[in-house]
């Protein structure tokens, strides 16, 4: 049974609330009775939210946001796969995941917060590219820049022991929605009759239901049982082979007999090709030991509701 209601309601704040995860997290927190707030280089105005600047490049941040906070939600990070993979790109996208935690730390610390519990997000990168080996939270760390960059992105979190914080690290797999993150690029190449396995098409690739990791989410604010770290994937992963059928069943769409070669995505994507070629067999055990239950366990049903609409 999920763990996601609490009576008193908690004060929250949030980073990176803009995205795919954010946007939709405020909302299911405050319909908990939640208290929301968010901190953004560009804060906007949203309903029952109050929201603080900060810009992490030049070490700005607003210290009210901090008053009265028990609980941050760090989902702050550059998209991985939004430009190409330069040097300059791969120290933004580290920077903007180990700068923004060390200022959150440091703003705790200098305010004295009444800070409790740090929940952040990490993503299942850390682990590298492991072919068809189970993964659980206690897999070793992977090598190539993802690994690496999570690797960096955990220890900046795992700081925050000297604080005394209940401290969540959630390693997330592939978030699918209708609106927004990496299933609408895949899901417009299959509408264009281009679905094609990628590589061999025997990675596995780690996912989750939108609706299910913002459930993680609630139960990691709500449980304080939820310590350390978690696989915030499905229970039931797929391979990439599998994950275009299915998708494509789903689209009404035929699905190429052909892959694309690795070559090709290498020469296309670069080293960003990892981000489709890795595998990872992540294991959801720890979340289920803690009672955790899937709504959308198996790819089929998850994209069944996601197209239904």
């Amino acid at each position: 049974m999920n763990t996601s209601a609490n009576n008193s309601g908690n004060n929250i704040l949030i980073t990176g609330a803009s995205g795919l995860i954010g946007s939709k997290l405020i909302r299911s927190l405050q319909e908990r009775g939640h208290s929301v707030s968010v901190l953004s280089r560009k804060p906007e105005n949203i309903k029952g939210v109050r929201a603080f600047h900060w810009d992490v490049e030049n070490n700005q941040i607003d210290k009210q946001a901090f008053a009265g906070i028990d609980t941050i939600i760090n989902l702050a990070g550059a998209g991985i796969a939004e430009k190409r993979w330069t040097n300059s790109r791969k120290q933004v996208i580290v920077d903007s995941r180990v700068e923004s935690v060390k200022l959150l730390y440091k703003t705790i610390s200098e305010t004295k917060s009444p800070v409790k519990t740090f929940i952040s997000a990490s993503a299942v990168g850390y682990y590298g590219d492991r072919a068809d080996e189970i993964l659980t939270e206690n897999s070793s760390n992977g090598s190539g820049f993802l690994a690496e960059c999570c690797k960096k992105w955990e220890d900046a979190i795992d700081d925050g022991a000297q604080l005394n914080l209940r401290i969540v690290k959630l390693r997330i797999g592939l978030v699918l929605a209708r609106q927004g993150g990496a299933l609408v690029e895949m899901a417009r190449t299959v509408n264009f009759f281009l679905g094609a396995s990628l590589g061999s098409g025997k990675q596995w690739m780690p996912w989750i239901h939108l609706t299910d990791l913002l459930s993680i989410f609630e139960c990691a604010v709500a449980n304080p049982e939820y310590k350390g770290t978690y696989n915030a994937c499905s229970s039931l992963p797929v391979t990439n082979s599998e994950f275009t059928k299915i998708l494509a069943r789903i689209l009404f769409r035929p699905v190429w007999p052909v892959n694309v070669p690795e070559f090709v995505l290498k020469a296309v994507l670069g080293e960003m090709s990892t981000v489709v070629l890795n595998s990872n067999r992540t294991s959801s055990q720890k979340l289920l030991n803690m009672g955790f239950h899937f709504r959308y366990p198996g790819l089929k049903d998850a994209l069944k509701e996601i197209y239904s609409h």
